[in-house]
């Protein structure tokens, strides 16, 4: 099983739902949309060769600059039968931030929404419990969101100098 082979019967199962076919490092990547993520996710599961039965990471990315597609939410499936891996990409927009929950297909992606929530204020719906996992309940922001400078411009308890600056 290559990641062509793959790739080959991803297309051919889901056509134009499947884009941005990639291999950076090896690692087969490709996007899809919110609507086909779960029937993807199902599809490479239930697969009687692919068997790509654990979850290896769920994570958000924000692109304030790429309009329309502002947040990606990042799937990391993994078959330890066959010692294969697959990134799969979901873009959406800060207009409608919401990806369905993939908690009914994997238990452990329970935290890494709540996580994912917590930190990009990506919605999963469908989610049992979406909630702040690491963060206060009172904070009003997302603080992985690239909206905030990374410097504080008035400090002045470090001098440019001794990093390098």
């Amino acid at each position: 099983m290559t990641n062509q082979e793959v790739a080959q019967e991803l297309v051919r199962q889901f056509g134009d739902y499947v884009t941005d076919l990639d291999e950076p490092f090896g690692l087969l990547t490709l996007t899809t949309t919110r609507e086909q993520i779960i029937p993807l996710l199902q599809y490479l599961k239930d697969h009687k060769t692919y068997k790509v039965s654990f979850l290896t990471d769920l994570t958000g990315v924000h692109y304030p600059d790429n309009a329309g597609q502002e947040f990606c939410v990042v799937y990391h499936v993994h078959s330890l039968v066959n010692n294969f891996r697959i990134r799969i990409k979901v873009f959406v927009s800060e207009a409608d931030i919401h990806v369905p929950s993939a908690t009914v297909l994997y238990a452990s992606a329970n935290w890494m929404e709540r996580e994912t929530f917590d930190f990009y204020g990506i919605l999963f719906d469908g989610h049992p419990n979406l909630t702040r996992i690491l963060n206060m309940e009172e904070m009003d922001y997302h603080p992985m969101r690239k909206q905030y400078p990374l410097e504080d411009g008035t400090r002045e308890d470090k001098i440019d100098a001794l990093f390098g600056r």
